[in-house]
């Protein structure tokens, strides 16, 4: 890891601490063991555990609620891509509209993708301080799930810290 860059770096420790959070709070939430995290490389999902002695990959994308934030978040330029979806967010005043924007922007994205894995799940870390699990469980019927995606299952962490729990978007209940 010597060769990366100061912000690939700082990415990397980024989804190693949101896959982090998620495993205490889904051993906390399911009883169920999950351990020892590394990384992987491109080609594969940004991280890999062991979830109850099975190998699991984990794929980590962050929900920001501006340009601001990701900026104050990630302390580096972001993509024109990136800019420019947070610029037409930032226009939607309401902040539950602008959630389940983004949130499904992010989602339809991840779904077209595909990952040299035999299992692998979604995991979406909110930044944003206005939105929790309790505002994601509210306006779960409102989140369009994509039916063919490439995760087993599809999970967001709710906070920036993992305080207020994960919900799982996969499934109806």
């Amino acid at each position: 890891m010597a060769d990366l860059s100061s912000s690939d770096m700082e990415k990397i420790q980024l989804e190693h601490q949101a896959a982090k959070l998620f495993m205490r709070a889904y051993e906390r939430e399911t009883g169920r063991e999950i351990r020892h995290l590394w990384h992987n490389q491109p080609v594969r999902p940004d991280v890999s555990c062991m979830l109850e002695g099975s190998k699991l990959d984990i794929e980590v994308a962050h929900l920001y609620g501006s340009e601001e934030e990701a900026m104050n978040i990630l302390r580096r330029p972001l993509s024109e891509e990136t800019r420019a979806a947070l610029e037409e967010q930032s226009r939607e005043q309401n902040t539950n509209h602008r959630l389940l924007s983004a949130l499904n922007r992010i989602l339809a994205q991840k779904a077209t993708k595909s990952y040299k894995s035999q299992r692998v799940w979604l995991l979406i870390r909110n930044a944003h301080p206005q939105w929790n699990a309790h505002t994601i469980r509210h306006l779960r019927r409102h989140i369009c799930v994509p039916r063919h995606h490439p995760f087993e299952q599809i999970w967001i962490l709710g906070d920036f810290e993992g305080k207020s729990g994960i919900v799982r978007l996969d499934t109806e209940a």
